[in-house]
């Protein structure tokens, strides 16, 4: 009983809201990462499910088509446009059958005049199949157009 109850206090303080939401709803642009990592060069999608939770979805075409799926938490650096976030999530490779976990720490900036928002991330790997590895220098820069 005591490990159901720190689960979900530990799930509610993930899910909840801060005190300062986050300036956009959804957005989608392109990422530009390191060349290692499986999920890297491609198309990048980010929807807020609560004020301070967001889901991002990355389409890779680099080395092999990759899709990956990341659950971030973000948090305010200030009261401004700036942000903090960490999170974590799962990818697969489509061309070399590659799939496996991985974790992200980055800075989020929504500009407050245009519909433009800029993420700076370092974003791990590690592949669980084909070849078992880890890829700690995957850092990426993704330019977003916010839609709401």
């Amino acid at each position: 009983m005591r490990k159901v109850f720190c689960l979900l206090a530990l799930a509610l303080l993930f899910f909840t809201s801060s005190l300062f939401a986050q300036n956009y709803k959804s957005s989608v642009g392109l990422r530009l990462s390191s060349h290692a990592a499986a999920v890297n060069h491609g198309f990048s999608a980010k929807y807020f499910f609560w004020p301070s939770t967001a889901v991002e979805g990355i389409l890779s075409f680099g080395n092999s088509v990759a899709l990956g799926v990341l659950v971030e938490k973000h948090n305010p650096i200030s009261e401004g446009d700036l942000s903090w976030y960490y999170g974590g999530g799962v990818f697969g490779g489509f061309g070399d059958s590659r799939f496996g976990a991985h974790g992200v720490v980055g800075l989020d900036y929504k500009w407050p005049s245009i519909p433009l928002n800029l993420s700076l991330d370092w974003k791990p790997e590690l592949t669980f199949s084909k070849e078992f590895g880890f890829e700690p220098a995957a850092v990426g820069l993704t330019a977003r157009f916010v839609i709401n």
